[in-house]
């Protein structure tokens, strides 16, 4: 009889032994023993995890037990993607984990995400009495979804509200490096309910621990498209000439890749792909 692990068993012997650096980096309402439950479960139900790159796979749980998010599919879930080097692993924060760290960070008194169905009654007002009115269907079939939207209220009675139409939503996932498999393709109401989420943040009251997590979001799911950036030459001219626009623009500087979602600049990461679903 072979006395040589599994790959499941060899997993869970590297998880014990991390057990020290993964109580030290988790917040005391998370037993260590429940992290490292559930991230086996993870990969149970993802055993591809295990033919991916074993230090990519580990980093992804550090960074989930920094984060305090559970890699359960709904606070976090660790992703594949397919790299130059090979098949390696992104820890991806969930709609439910980026909700968890806002409601934490104590700064509001609520917040809630939505999607709306075409059978919904649903009205959204802009304007000095900006409001939202949202009656779900209760029958079988609500429809497809033609928006999702957030509401966060602070402690001091100030009401945010966030809407996106699904066209919205579909320009972050169409930029997004894992927009064709993965959460997107198994969960797009929680994908959307993150997009509308992230978009509203920026409104938020800051909290680090919140934008940590925004930070691993960024960095795992890549909102972002390449884009030029032009340089404009605004040295006056001669009142006598007249010059082409193209005499007015510099050549690119450089290339910067913008989030998708907020439409901000982030750090480009480059030669990955995602990994088929």
């Amino acid at each position: 009889m072979s006395n040589e692990l599994t790959p499941m068993e060899a997993m869970r012997g590297t998880l014990d032994k991390m057990k020290v650096e993964f109580q030290a980096a988790l917040p005391p309402q998370i037993p260590v023993d429940k992290f490292i439950r559930t991230t086996l479960t993870a990969v149970q139900m993802n055993p591809g995890l295990l033919g991916a790159d074993r230090r990519s796979l580990l980093a992804a749980c550090m960074k989930s037990a920094q984060d305090g998010l559970l890699l359960d599919g709904r606070e976090a879930a660790p992703v594949i993607f397919n790299t130059k080097e090979g098949k390696r692993v992104q820890y991806m924060p969930m709609v439910g984990g980026i909700l968890k760290k806002i409601r934490n960070s104590g700064e509001l008194a609520s917040i809630s995400a939505n999607v709306v169905y075409d059978k919904d009654f649903f009205e959204y007002e802009l304007g000095d009495n900006e409001n939202i009115t949202h009656k779900p269907f209760l029958g079988d079939q609500r429809g497809k979804p033609i928006a999702v939207y957030a509401v966060a209220k602070t402690k001091d009675g100030a009401i945010y509200r966030e809407v996106m139409s699904v066209a919205d939503v579909e320009k972050v996932r169409a930029a997004s490096r894992a927009g064709k498999f993965g959460p997107w393709s198994d969960w797009w109401d929680e994908m959307a309910k993150k997009t509308v989420i992230r978009r509203m943040a920026k409104r938020l009251p800051s909290s680090a621990d919140v934008d940590q997590v925004i930070m691993n979001d960024n960095e795992a799911s890549g909102f972002n498209q390449i884009q030029p950036r032009e340089t404009i030459n605004i040295t006056p001219m001669p009142e006598d000439q007249t010059a082409p626009l193209s005499r007015l623009k510099a050549s690119m500087a450089s290339d910067e890749v913008i989030d998708g979602a907020t439409g901000e600049v982030i750090q480009e990461e480059k030669n990955e792909q995602p990994a088929d679903a």
